[in-house]
Formats: structure tokens, C-alpha cells, sequence
């Protein structure tokens, strides 16, 4: 029971803390009155996107059990080297995906309706014949956009009636292609055969370090430059923060440059002590930057800067 319980990857779920964001938007832009309800509104669709999640995971490690063997950690995963019944993984995705069904039908349409998506992301993403992972690129976009769908999941536990502006659900997307692409290039330069590598995850015949790098700073120049549009729009104190996101940006693409690094295991990070206390600061900044009205950054905005 113990490597069941393991494919559900359940130290992973501290990722749907992804969803905060889409929770803080909502608050920020929609007429919101707080109680109590939010809350356990919150709890359930954390739970929720927690169990899809899972589901996901149990999947994904029973699938990538042929490729995983190839990988110098992951061929010791329990899928790769314990004598686990595939009737039993089934039942157990089966479990988790109607607990995250389930809890999402109690708090609207809009929210199961996205948990639902997220749960059809990782059918595409892993199982053929279209399994996105396989696909250069398309595989990180593919993944990362479940941080957008996190995103979503956030602001619907406020908000069901209203989406979030695109600015910031496409920011978001970008910023998780960032992340993903970094961590293939972590993996890919940890691993240090081209050929093996391509043995473990098919889109490693199409890449090198270089595209992989490449493709990174793409990821992170498209999500600041939709994250500027949103701050912009509707939050203009927020621009004070983004020299400080450059800077998130560039700590955790120096952090890939480690021998095994720890942007390999995302929720490993809590290693990288500075990484999040620069992270806490970044939080606190913006958390100020929500409640403080600078009125002469309005300036830069004003029509009547037109032809001058």
C-alpha cells in the first residue's frame, strides 16, 4: 500500500498553492465581500485540484515506467522496480479523480468545469496516442498550462460569474513554461547523454541545452511582458515589483547550473534557503504594493503624454 500511496505524489500537492494567485486576483478586481464561506469554499478546491493532481501523478507514473528506467533517480520509483498490479493503480486514479470531482461539484459549475480540464491535461499529456509529452515543446506548453488552470481554479472559488483579464492567465502560462523548461534543462544536463536522455523522454532527441535555454528565456520575456500588460491595466503600483521579478527569474535560472539541481524536483526547493526568503520578500513587497496608492505613476499613463 505504501508504493500506491507513493505514485500519488502526495508531497507534490504543495504546488496547488499556484491557485493562491487566482484567489488574490479575484478579490482584487470583483466586487468581494468576505465570510466565512470562502473559506471552506477555498479548503474544498484546494483539496480538489490536490486529488486531480494525484490522479494525475498515478497515471504519469505508471505510463513513463518504460522511460523512467532510463533516468539515473527515477528508475527507482516503486512503478520501475516493485511488482505493482495495474488494476490496482487504475482503481486508485479512479479514486482520486472522483474525490476531485466530487469536492469541486460543491463549489460551482465554472470551478468543475476546470478541475475537469486540468484532469483531461494529463490524459494528453501522458497516454497515446497524442501523449504531449513526447512532442518538443509542446510538452512544456502543454504542462504548464495547468498553472494557468490553477490560476482559474483560484479566482472560481471567488468568482464563478467573472474570468480573469488574459494579460495575466497567459503571464501565468508563460511562467510556467519557464519553470517546466528549466527543469528540462536541469534534467537533461544532469543526465549528460544525449542519447539516454532521448531514451528517457522522447522530446530529448529534438532538444540540446542550448534550445532548452533558448526556449526558457522566451518563456520568461512572455510572461513579464503579459504580466506588465496586466500591471498596467490594473494595478500600475505593481511595476515598482518588476525589477524583482526579473531578479526571481534570473535566481532560479542560476539555480539550474547546480549538479543536481533542485529546479529538477520543484518541491525540493525549501533547500534553497535564499531562494525563499527572496521569494517572501517578493510576497511582502507586493502584498504593500496592493494597499499603498502611488497616484504619480499615473503619469506615465496619461493620454495627454501623447505627442509630447
Amino acid at each position: 500500500m505504501k508504493n500506491y500511496i507513493k505514485i500519488a505524489r502526495l508531497d507534490h500537492w504543495v504546488k496547488n498553492a499556484f491557485i493562491v494567485p487566482g484567489v488574490v486576483i479575484a478579490v482584487l478586481l470583483t466586487d468581494f465581500t468576505f465570510d466565512l464561506s470562502y473559506i471552506w469554499k477555498f479548503i474544498i478546491g484546494f483539496f480538489a485540484t490536490c486529488f486531480i493532481a494525484s490522479a494525475n501523478y498515478v497515471i504519469n507514473e505508471w505510463l513513463d515506467a518504460d522511460f523512467d528506467k532510463y533516468h539515473p533517480t527515477k528508475k527507482y520509483r516503486p512503478v520501475v522496480s516493485e511488482n505493482m498490479k495495474f488494476s490496482l493503480v487504475m482503481v486508485e486514479y479512479a479514486i482520486f479523480a472522483l474525490a476531485g470531482i466530487g469536492c469541486s461539484l460543491l463549489i460551482s459549475r465554472a470551478f468543475l468545469y476546470t478541475e475537469l480540464w486540468l484532469l483531461i491535461m494529463g490524459i494528453l499529456y501522458n497516454v497515446k496516442p497524442i501523449r504531449t509529452k513526447d512532442i518538443p515543446y509542446l510538452d512544456v506548453l502543454s504542462e504548464s498550462v495547468n498553472n494557468m488552470i490553477r490560476l482559474l481554479l483560484g479566482w472560481f472559488i471567488i468568482n464563478s460569474e467573472l474570468q480573469p483579464p488574459s494579460s495575466i492567465l497567459i503571464g501565468y502560462w508563460m511562467g510556467g513554461a519557464f519553470l517546466m523548461a528549466i527543469k528540462r534543462y536541469a534534467e537533461y544536463r544532469m543526465i549528460g547523454n544525449p542519447e539516454q536522455a532521448g531514451l528517457y523522454r522522447k522530446s530529448f532527441k529534438y532538444y540540446s541545452e542550448h534550445l532548452l535555454l533558448v526556449s526558457a528565456f522566451f518563456y520568461a520575456m512572455a510572461s513579464t511582458f503579459f504580466c506588465g500588460i496586466f500591471m498596467i491595466k490594473y494595478r500600475i503600483e505593481y511595476l515598482i515589483g518588476m525589477p524583482f521579478i526579473f531578479g526571481l527569474f534570473c535566481a532560479y535560472f542560476y539555480i539550474s547550473f547546480k549538479e543536481d539541481s533542485a529546479v529538477q524536483k520543484p518541491e525540493k526547493l525549501y533547500k534553497e534557503k535564499k531562494l525563499l526568503a527572496y521569494i517572501a520578500f517578493l510576497i511582502l513587497l507586493f502584498i504593500v504594493l496592493t494597499f499603498v496608492n502611488i497616484p504619480a505613476l499615473n503619469y506615465w499613463v496619461d493620454i495627454r503624454l501623447i505627442g509630447v
